[in-house]
């Protein structure tokens, strides 16, 4: 398997050789500085506009790439000493209102009349900023990696506004030039702008993207032209102090109400134009919102976003390394049972060619716990080559302080430390059709020694043909404590391929089968589980989609096992268990006030059982103020004794309420039958100036029945962005 990833490197460096002038370079938009006070009111009515180039003649991307725009969309962008400035006419091409979900921003971008531009400020096609607003308002703004992903968590200081028309809407913004990073000195910069109109259900862009890529792809963007290198940022420090009070009691284990009022502060050194140094003492994430639970069935542990905005600015140089199960780095491990007193981060790019990232937590000591406090370190250099591709290294270290238990006999929760090293080339081809990762990791721990990690994968994608080679190796004693490795001794081969038919019809956009097969073998080369799946897609004009599937599982259990992770009695290790099962799933078409979508499964499971399931959500929304959403969930289980036949419930209403784009009300409620819990979290934001707010969040838990309070907390906390 060494020998054949060696294969795949060495064919991802002869397609790049193969791929390297920039696609779209003959689209180019000059952007000229202007003298004039540009007012954002959604209204063109500065002289600088009627001056500036414009860019229009979008090209359609859905349902089809080969020919102009239905909807006619212009956009003109200006600048001064601290601000980029731009202006976009949506025009209708049709008549009917705007479709928009809320105000709430970072909206979901296909269910939502948008327009979204991309900036690769470095023109290097695989890092940028994303900017852009709703038809009602909302603002969207992200950090893009990897060529065209985008982490909408990233949360900066820019202001816009939009008018609405009985022809067009119109979008107009401002993006203080501190707000990205960028190089200086150089007079081109990657771009592309993005127009979803879903009364037409049509998808467009400036620059021509092929349908199979997301109109965010950076391959495919054009050029900004300035008339002069944009101006230096200039003095670029925030502070972010916080304050917050709140009360909580857990009458579960009898506590009586306890109080808290906590301060602290983050804080921004703009190191140049395009590296940035954050700081944070005394952090606190009580306004996070809380996670979506799901029902467990699985053998491994289960994987939860971050969501804390520390740890995500440029947050794909530490989490992004590895697979989804093969992280070597998780920022979520940090803090997970200890307070964070501070840390540091370093992160940006150094040049157009190079980027780095360093970042330093120090947690507390839980003397009840056993725990020390620790630190946690990362470091990780990345490199581009060739046209769009990087070799990055990465060193994570867990570091725990000294510590004695007051209990004799006992010993510290957690072993002195735990280091993780390793090596990483993404390959992604000029044209985006070929892409693919290599990497190696290896672990270092005092109790468990070394371990290592190899693996590789080589993807295709054309308009009709896809496919993806994937294969892992993962050493039994591999460890990354600061990581996601659900999964140890195993090798792993993942083949998937699929065809997408785009047949001349009034109502289907494509359809196709897909194939895939998910193969583990133990270190011995015996197979432990084998999940073979075959479906097919049919994806509609109107943006809906149906997915029919069957499936084939062979499990060899290698420890004992729950099958309903409820009852409590388990499998013994080493029994085999097969089964086929069968299914589908629905999406209704997003421009309707009332959307549903639903899946279900039938057939097999362990130790000759079955199992149902069935899956729905419903919503509807008073547009742009108020969406309800009901999501439910139900599995039932047959086994045989002593398990018999278990069921359970997973119900999750949720209420948003934006009665403007900076102020929101949420209340979530989760019923979890399996977990016997009932949570309620209600979040009101108020976003009284850019990237300030003041955030009022209850929560509870409940026992289901009787309905009795377990716990429950109420936090008033308070942010503001201070620009110095």
């Amino acid at each position: 398997m060494k020998k054949f990833s060696l294969l795949i490197l060495l064919y991802f460096c002869v397609i790049g050789f193969s791929f390297s002038q920039k696609i779209n370079s003959s689209y180019r938009l000059n952007i000229q500085k202007t003298d004039e006070p540009i007012i954002i009111d959604g209204i063109m009515d500065e002289q600088t506009w009627l001056e500036a180039d414009v860019a229009t003649d979008f090209f359609m991307i859905t349902p089809m790439d080969t020919s102009f725009a239905k909807v006619k969309t212009d956009v003109r962008m200006a600048y001064d000493d601290k601000h980029i400035y731009m202006i976009v006419i949506n025009h209708h091409a049709m008549e009917g209102p705007y479709m928009v979900e809320s105000l709430r921003r970072d909206f979901n971008f296909g269910r939502n009349d948008n327009f979204i531009f991309f900036m690769d400020p470095f023109d290097d096609q695989i890092n940028g900023f994303s900017f852009g607003a709703n038809a009602a308002g909302a603002q969207w703004d992200g950090f893009m990696f990897d060529g065209g992903r985008m982490d909408l968590s990233w949360d900066n200081k820019w202001v816009s506004k939009v008018t609405n028309h009985d022809d067009k809407w119109i979008f107009e913004a401002a993006i203080p030039f501190k707000s990205i990073r960028y190089k200086s000195g150089i007079k081109e910069w990657g771009i592309n702008f993005s127009r979803m109109d879903l009364k037409t259900t049509e998808k467009s862009g400036w620059a021509p993207v092929p349908r199979q890529f997301p109109s965010a792809s950076l391959a495919y963007t054009g050029i900004l032209v300035w008339d002069n290198p944009p101006p230096p940022a200039g003095p670029n420090i925030s502070l972010i102090p916080y304050g917050l009070g709140g009360r909580a009691r857990d009458r579960q284990a009898g506590e009586d109400p306890s109080y808290r009022s906590s301060f602290g502060m983050d804080a921004k050194f703009g190191l140049g134009s395009a590296l940035n140094l954050d700081l944070t003492v005394n952090p606190d994430f009580s306004q996070v919102e809380v996670d979506r639970q799901i029902t467990n069935l699985d053998r491994f542990e289960l994987f939860f976003p971050e969501r804390r905005q520390f740890f995500l600015e440029n947050g794909d140089l530490f989490g992004n390394f590895g697979y989804e199960t093969i992280r070597p780095f998780f920022s979520r491990r940090i803090g997970l049972d200890a307070p964070i007193l501070g840390g540091a981060r370093l992160s940006g790019k150094i040049n157009k060619d190079w980027r780095i990232g360093a970042m330093s937590m120090q947690t507390g000591q839980v003397e009840e716990d056993n725990l020390a406090g620790q630190n946690f370190s990362v470091i990780t250099l990345q490199r581009r080559v060739l046209a769009r591709s990087n070799i990055g290294a990465i060193f994570v270290n867990r570091q725990a302080g000294q510590f004695t238990p007051d209990i004799p006999g006992e010993s510290p929760a957690y072993s002195a430390y735990n280091r993780n090293a390793g090596m990483e080339f993404n390959f992604a081809s000029a044209n985006n059709l070929w892409t693919g990762k290599t990497f190696f990791l290896k672990s270092f721990s005092p109790d468990k020694g070394s371990g290592i990690v190899y693996a590789a994968n080589l993807r295709y994608a054309s308009g009709n043909l896809y496919w993806n080679w994937q294969h892992e190796y993962v050493s039994e004693n591999y460890t990354a404590e600061v990581g996601f490795v659900p999964r140890t001794g195993f090798y792993k081969i993942h083949p998937t391929i699929g065809y997408l038919f785009f047949p001349e019809s009034k109502k289907i956009l494509s359809h196709g089968p897909e194939f895939s097969s998910k193969r583990f073998f133990d270190t011995g080369l015996d197979q432990t589980d084998n999940e073979t799946f075959l479906a097919y897609n049919i994806r509609f004009r109107s943006q809906s989609r149906l997915m029919a599937w069957g499936a084939y599982d062979y499990i060899k259990l290698l420890a004992p096992f729950d099958p309903t992770n409820f009852s409590g009695f388990t499998l013994p290790a080493g029994t085999e268990h097969q089964w086929y099962s069968f299914g589908s799933e629905f999406t209704s078409k997003p421009q309707s006030i009332f959307t549903y979508a639903f899946s279900s499964r039938i057939g097999g499971y362990f130790a000759e059982g079955e199992r149902y399931n069935a899956t729905g959500e419903m919503g509807y929304r008073f547009q742009p103020y108020f969406s309800l959403t009901m999501n439910a969930n139900y599995n039932e289980i047959h086994l045989p004794e002593p398990w018999s036949v278990t069921s359970f419930w997973l119900v999750g209403p949720r209420l948003d309420l934006t009665l403007t784009n900076t102020f929101f009300i949420t209340a979530f409620v989760q019923y979890n039958e399996q977990i016997e819990n009932i949570n309620l979290n209600t979040r009101l934001q108020w976003r009284f100036k850019p990237a300030s707010d003041i955030f009022l969040v209850f929560t509870d838990n409940y026992l289901p029945a009787p309905f009795y309070a377990k716990n429950r907390s109420v936090v008033l906390k308070f942010t503001y962005w201070w620009n110095i």
